[in-house]
């Protein structure tokens, strides 16, 4: 599949970059928020090659790809330059959202970052409940208990993952976030909670409650955070915000997470896993049967996240979980048989090939936003199928009480989930529950059968053959003297990790930026510490004086130029006072970047050696 090019047509779709406020991804979505989301076509956005479908929901626009969605979100982030890392608080998307539709997105957003980190550590403790069955790994072993400590770290640790998360999802400062968090997974402050004795701060109350595995009220500790890093902010001078807004974020919020915030939100959490019990008490079977059913539409519409937090606590207190996983493992399993059904039957390539891989994702996997918009949903009648197998496989599963014990997306690879050191029916169940939803998926998709749709020409490729201009390489000289470096040794992830693009960092050993090639200069900041020039062949590059130096106004700096102005190579740009930006404390470090890398078959970059003005620094191949 060529990304690249999905990822423009997406863009374009989308409205272009300017739209754009934001894009992260989970497994199987990109997840935008837009600008303006009603000069969107979906109908266009969904003809889109490599795009299963499109779901709006809590102010998001979620364009659904599939397991290769990274490799799409990679050039979605080439091609626009877009804000992969956080909200841009300065801009919010205007379509409406109402409460409920808030909640989910936050536990959404939330969530979805970890689940990767979750789900690894779920199949770790599958693997380690096999082995001990198997008796090849005896629990007395120090390797069945360092393995069990990897399966488990991930959910015993999970506030601090969440702290992060959360953080970027309120914008405030993940790394504080962690800070305050951490006081609440501390052993010092558990072994507060152990005593059994009233625990006081400054003479007030402090709940005695165990934060380990939870998430609601970490996710609400970082939203209050948010307020407090802003008022903060506005309070302390400039010349002490390094070492004293920090201080009193920490001093403030942790006693709020202690004292107010943290045994609220564990309120919250028990009350939700105590309603949810005392559904499943009173008419569980019901209850299973219901969400086995129609748990695809639940996962379009992003409920399943509402769950999450109260299946994790489950599984910690008491022990085991009787709906969600229950639910999936019923649902999952019908969605990849269908989807098997399907390939064995339609005469369509393109279909067969995609019904194939989203089967045994579904199956293997249950991964299933693929088969649902790719095969289930798109064609309908295998939908009412799947709805079918999961409702009779839920009537089983419901009626004999099963009950899963580690957190793990239900599948076959991970079916020993259901495995019980107490009931081995429990098991039984389960691989009986599987083989229903699986046969009557698979029957039910055939007899039913679905519209077989036509073969499609594909002009994707061609339209790319079109579009491909052939260049010459390109040099692209050194804007300032000094030494040169490796870009990952910059202290920023935006350009260590390429987020911006390709290219080079400069040690600056004068306070001098001159032009690098002839162009034009394309953006000049009001803070004149970063330049951005198109050059006469076409490649865009952003020359960026330090870290952080945004912060200082413009001041040590003087600009030469001024946007649109047109520049030939050795131009005087920009003078800054070195030293002075040095002993206010800034990196002084230069990236110099080729924000257009996509454009290019290669870009080389001279690192590691001295350079002066206007020597070879980088080099582009089109």
């Amino acid at each position: 599949m060529d990304y690249k090019m999905t990822a423009k047509k997406i863009i374009e779709q989308l409205g272009g970059a300017k739209n754009i406020v934001s894009v992260i991804h989970c497994m199987t979505r990109l997840r935008f928020n837009l600008e303006d989301e009603s000069i969107v076509d979906d109908e266009k956005v969904k003809k889109i090659k490599g795009v299963m479908g499109v779901m709006k929901k809590g102010g998001q626009y979620q364009i659904i790809i599939g397991n290769d969605v990274a490799d799409c979100y990679k050039e979605l982030l080439k091609l626009g330059n877009l804000n992969g890392a956080s909200q841009n608080p300065g801009k919010k998307s205007k379509a409406r959202k109402n409460i409920f539709a808030v909640l989910l997105d936050v536990i959404s957003g939330c969530m979805a970052p970890v689940i990767p980190a979750i789900m690894g550590a779920g199949m770790v403790k599958v693997l380690v409940v096999i082995l001990n069955l198997a008796g090849i790994l005896p629990e007395s072993s120090q390797t069945y208990i360092i393995l069990n400590t990897i399966g488990d770290g991930a959910f015993y640790f999970l506030p601090i993952f969440l702290a992060v998360s959360a953080a970027k999802k309120f914008d405030t400062n993940p790394y504080l976030s962690v800070a305050v968090v951490t006081v609440m997974v501390h052993p010092t402050f558990i072994g507060l909670v152990h005593a059994a004795k009233p625990i006081a701060f400054l003479g007030m109350p402090v709940t005695a409650a165990t934060y380990t595995y939870s998430v609601i009220p970490v996710i609400m500790v970082a939203w209050v955070m948010s307020y407090i890093e802003k008022a903060v902010d506005k309070i302390t001078p400039s010349f002490a915000k390094s070492f004293l807004k920090p201080m009193l974020i920490l001093l403030i919020t942790a006693p709020i997470a202690l004292i107010i915030v943290g045994p609220l939100g564990a309120i919250i959490g028990d009350g939700l896993s105590k309603a949810m019990y005392l559904i499943y008490a009173k008419a569980g079977w019901l209850a299973v049967i219901l969400l086995s059913a129609f748990m695809p539409f639940i996962v379009m519409t992003g409920m399943h996240w509402a769950f999450v937090p109260t299946a994790i606590a489950n599984l910690n207190s008491p022990g085991y979980e009787s709906l969600l996983l229950v639910g999936m493992l019923a649902s999952n399993l019908a969605q990849g048989s269908s989807c098997m059904a399907v390939a064995l039957k339609t005469k369509n390539k393109n279909l067969k090939q995609v019904a194939s891989a989203s089967g045994i994702s579904a199956l293997l996997a249950g991964v299933t936003e693929p088969a649902m918009y790719g095969v289930t949903l798109r064609l309908k009648k295998p939908m009412i199928a799947c709805v079918i197998a999961g409702g009779v496989a839920g009537i089983y599963s419901g009626l004999t009480a099963l009950k899963a014990y580690v957190f793990a997306t239900p599948a076959i690879a991970s079916i020993a989930q259901f495995i019980s050191k107490n009931d081995a029916s429990n098991f039984t169940n389960a691989l009986l529950t599987a083989g229903i939803s699986i046969v009557v998926a698979f029957i039910a998709t055939w007899v039913i059968g679905f519209d077989d749709p036509p073969e499609e020409i594909d002009e994707d490729e061609s339209e790319n053959e079109k579009e491909s201009i052939v260049r010459s390489s390109e040099l692209i000289l050194a804007p300032m003297e000094g030494k040169s470096v490796e870009l990952m040794q910059v202290n920023d992830a935006t350009f260590s990790d390429g987020i911006m693009g390709k290219g080079a960092a400069i040690l600056p050993s004068a306070g001098r930026v001159v032009a690098p090639v002839n162009g034009v200069v394309s953006a000049l900041f009001k803070t004149k510490h970063a330049i951005g020039i198109l050059s006469d062949a076409g490649t865009e590059i952003l020359i960026h004086v330090g870290l952080d130096t945004v912060k200082l106004e413009g001041e040590y700096f003087t600009a030469h130029v001024q946007t649109g102005q047109k520049i030939k190579t050795g131009d005087l740009l920009i003078e800054f006072d070195m030293e002075a930006i040095k002993a206010k404390g800034y990196d002084v470090i230069t990236p110099v970047v080729i924000t257009n890398t996509a454009d290019y078959k290669e870009v080389f970059s001279m690192v590691d050696c001295k350079v002066k003005e206007k020597d070879e620094l980088i080099k582009v191949i089109h």
